[in-house]
């Protein structure tokens, strides 16, 4: 894939990113302001601060999105179902699930299939796409490519490798192996641990269509 990519067509790659427990109002709107000036993907947020992001982000192209069993994947179905539902009537145009690690390292692919699919459904019904976060930093090899491939028979758009809140974030190697899973029919989201413009241009050039970032202005500045 060509890294050969300048500031404005690098930032479309970028989800400004602020999870953060202890972030304030004050602070997501200035998270709004630098994707604004940046034009970044999206802002990607807690749910309990979409409709404040999509007010701010009103009239520009840059999305907001959210995250749904944030960050331990461990809520029931049901509640992620609710979630993900609620955020988009709030204004959120994408979903980032965190799968069910639990279950995907005990090797209950039936499960994991369900668990995602039903979040799918829910989020394509209002037309709008859902990432699966793996939280790459638990799995080994085969179980990132099992973790592909049950995101892939359940309907997901994305599969993303980290929430940020695990031991590791992405790493060059199983963005890769995560393309290689799952072709050029699923995106590759890599978050997680990405600090400069380097580390950016790596991970797309391993495969990576979105980034989720917190360095925004460092990465695009440099």
């Amino acid at each position: 894939m060509d890294t050969t990519l300048t500031t404005a067509q690098l930032a479309k790659y970028l989800d400004h990113t602020n999870l953060k427990p202890n972030a304030t109002a004050a602070d997501i709107k200035e998270t709004c302001e630098e994707a604004v000036k940046y034009n970044t993907a999206s802002v990607c947020v807690n749910s309990h601060w979409i409709p404040l992001v999509a007010e701010a982000l009103k009239g520009t192209a840059v999305k907001p999105i959210t995250v749904v069993g944030f960050p331990l994947g461990a809520t029931n179905t049901a509640t992620k179902v609710y979630e993900a539902i609620t955020a988009i009537d709030d204004g959120a145009e994408e979903i980032d699930m965190v799968i069910n690690i639990g279950e995907l390292i005990g090797g209950n692919n039936r499960f994991v299939i369900n668990d995602i699919q039903a979040i799918a459904a829910a989020v394509h019904a209002k037309g709008k796409l859902l990432k699966v976060i793996l939280e790459t930093s638990y799995l080994n090899d085969d179980q990132i490519v099992a973790g592909c491939q049950d995101s892939e028979a359940a309907g997901a758009d994305y599969v993303k490798t980290s929430t940020g809140f695990s031991s590791a974030g992405a790493k060059v190697a199983d963005v890769a192996l995560m393309r290689k899973t799952v072709g050029d029919r699923l995106g590759v989201k890599a978050s997680g641990g990405i600090h400069s413009r380097q580390e950016a241009l790596a991970m797309i050039k391993a495969g990576a269509s979105r980034l989720g970032v917190s360095a925004t202005t460092k990465i695009l500045a440099n």
